[in-house]
């Protein structure tokens, strides 16, 4: 069994990462041979706190996920072990008690704010992509996503951008882009960019059939 080779998407919040991560999965779908770990799904269990408590969370810093757990399942992949994923509840501000079996495949993609923040992720990452988005952009898209998909107020949604989000993107996020091998501007909507990265994960498919 080869190793399979690791593709890191970052970017801000709402900068379009998803986006392009699912299009190369769709594009593959039917091969099998891509699948899609989202650094979201290990934000820190948070069972133990309240409401009140866990709403209070500064989601957007690094220590808000389990990159310790994250980086275990990665390296249980490559070694060709199947993985139980966790998944997250963004009503209830904690980890789910649903879980995800995800087996080996030759491509995985790994999706998150701090993929390429994180030192001991980056080391694991073969390609490495940084999503570039205005930053109006990404808030409007993070307040129609929130809004619709994760029931917040529109009055909650602001405060977390004006008081965490935008600091630590600037602090910890935007720092990261200087890691990648490839930058994409305007995310998803990027063509150009999502081609060049169908063509390569082809290449990859390819040799490892050979």
């Amino acid at each position: 069994m080869k190793k399979p080779v690791i593709i890191g998407i970052a970017g801000g919040s709402a900068s379009g990462k998803t986006s392009i991560a699912h299009t190369l999965y769709n594009t593959f779908e039917k091969t099998n041979s891509v699948v899609i770990i989202k650094e979201d799904d290990y934000y820190k269990n948070q069972d133990h706190l309240t409401m009140a408590q866990r709403v209070k969370t500064n989601y957007d810093h690094p220590f808000a996920f389990d990159h310790e757990l994250l980086i275990k399942q990665l390296n249980d992949l490559i070694s060709g072990k199947d993985i139980e994923k966790p998944t997250y509840d963004y009503v209830n501000h904690t980890r789910s008690h649903k879980t995800e079996i995800v087996t080996y495949s030759d491509v995985i993609i790994l999706e998150g704010l701090f993929v390429l923040e994180s030192k001991e992720i980056r080391d694991l990452l073969d390609i490495k992509v940084f999503v570039d988005t205005p930053s109006d952009v990404r808030f409007i898209r993070r307040l129609l996503r929130d809004v619709n998909e994760r029931k917040r107020t529109l009055d909650s949604i602001v405060n977390q951008y004006l008081t965490t989000v935008r600091d630590m993107h600037e602090q910890f996020i935007e720092p990261s882009k200087k890691y990648a091998d490839l930058i994409i501007p305007e995310g998803g909507h990027n063509y150009v960019a999502i081609d060049l990265l169908v063509t390569k994960i082809s290449s990859i498919i390819a040799q490892k059939v050979v």
